[in-house]
């Protein structure tokens, strides 16, 4: 009998993560559901996972909120998250959390050593959806520039660093524009165009990063027209996104958003935001079959959407030999799916044969999954493996 691949998380173990004080989870590197009644703790475990990779997890909570707390506590406890990771030379130790309460630096540790968490991104790759994705399609633009980006940096890990960097050189740009205003004074001039060549060339990193997921992507969805999902027509509405699709190159596209910032200044500087850049763009999402956008779908429609989306991504790094194996996270999904789409679901998780978290409040959804999943019944804070 072999045993997990690589990447595959074989243990779990929490402590004093929030309704948990400890508990830890031993797994076999397949799917998993995890059953019990609402506010037991499911969707903490989810959590828990999530944050083996870069940023604030599914939830995206301030770290100092996420420890667990005492009736009678104001702060949560210091709080960590350990994983297991099957290697080919041996078990990969990986931790995070907060040494004291009310910190906002996470640590990240590695075999017991303290490593920048951008080592993260080399051990494992997350894909999730949740119950607050579902209104993805009718909020605002943001959201889904963030979920879009996500997908973006699992395959890209640099991907975030460049979005950081250009996020940083905004704001600076727009708070130098916005005093100069208030004052009726002249911005620097040197200081703002360093400030747009800062942007210029991380936006261009950014927008050609997005293209080259949206291509893989879409390519990854026309290959799964057997499946029981609605096949979706994806683009990017953002001018830089659009020149990049158009096979400006990366030179070209940097040049060209340097001097659309600089001609800019007087725009923005009365909007008090910015008016030009990646950060305004947007990702549009058609259901084919009837052509209609997405946010005109019906609830459920949007819903199997955003999954065919996601197996999409997943089907996308399960194939990626240079990486570890995907996770997927999938919290409450099963619920909102019809019986003939759950079970699609359940049958493409093994055949992507993907670390799959799944959750929900009665075991029956998963009746499809028994035998070739692990059930995990949470209860008030604890685990109990089920017996096949």
């Amino acid at each position: 009998m072999t045993g997990p691949e690589p990447g595959r998380i074989t243990r779990l173990t929490v402590t004093d993560f929030r309704s948990y004080e400890r508990a830890s989870l031993p797994l076999g590197g397949g799917a998993v559901y995890l059953y019990g009644p609402n506010g037991a703790g499911k969707t903490n475990i989810l959590e828990a996972v999530s944050l083996l990779s870069l940023g604030r997890g599914l939830r995206q909570a301030a770290l100092a909120e996420i420890g667990r707390r005492r009736p009678g506590e104001a702060v949560g406890r210091a709080w960590s998250v350990a994983a297991v990771l099957a290697s080919g030379d041996g078990d990969i130790h990986l931790g995070t959390g907060l040494e004291r309460a009310g910190s906002s630096r996470r640590l990240v540790r590695l075999d017991g050593q303290t490593v920048p968490s951008g080592r993260l991104s080399d051990l494992v790759r997350l894909v999730w959806l949740t119950p607050q994705q579902d209104r993805l399609f009718l909020e605002g633009a943001s959201d889904r520039r963030r979920f879009f980006d996500r997908l973006v940096h699992a395959v890209e890990p640099a991907h975030a660093g460049f979005a950081g960097a250009y996020e940083k050189a905004l704001r600076e740009r727009m708070r130098l524009l916005i005093d100069a205003r208030d004052l009726g004074a002249r911005p620097d001039p040197v200081w703002l165009a360093a400030l747009e060549a800062q942007m210029a060339s991380a936006g261009a990193q950014l927008a050609s990063a997005r293209v080259r997921t949206l291509l893989a992507l879409q390519a990854e969805i026309e290959a799964r027209q057997d499946r029981p999902f609605p096949q979706a027509d994806l683009s990017l509405t953002g001018v830089w996104e659009g020149l990049a699709l158009q096979g400006l190159d990366l030179a070209a596209l940097e040049a060209q958003l340097a001097e659309a910032l600089a001609s800019g200044r007087g725009r923005d500087s009365a909007a008090g935001r910015g008016l030009v850049g990646p950060h305004r763009g947007d990702l549009a999402v058609k259901h084919r079959q009837k052509d209609r956008m997405a946010a005109e779908c019906s609830t459920g429609e949007q819903k199997a959407l955003l999954l065919n989306l996601v197996l999409a991504q997943a089907a996308r790094l399960s194939r990626a030999v240079s990486m570890p194996n995907p996770v997927l996270l999938l919290d409450e999904v099963a619920a909102h799916l019809d019986p003939v789409r759950r079970a699609a679901l359940f049958d493409e998780i093994e055949a992507l044969c993907l670390q799959a978290f799944l959750t929900g409040t009665d075991a029956a959804l998963f009746s499809d999954l028994k035998g070739r999943a692990q059930g995990v019944h949470v209860d008030e804070g604890s685990l109990t493996t089920l017996e096949d």
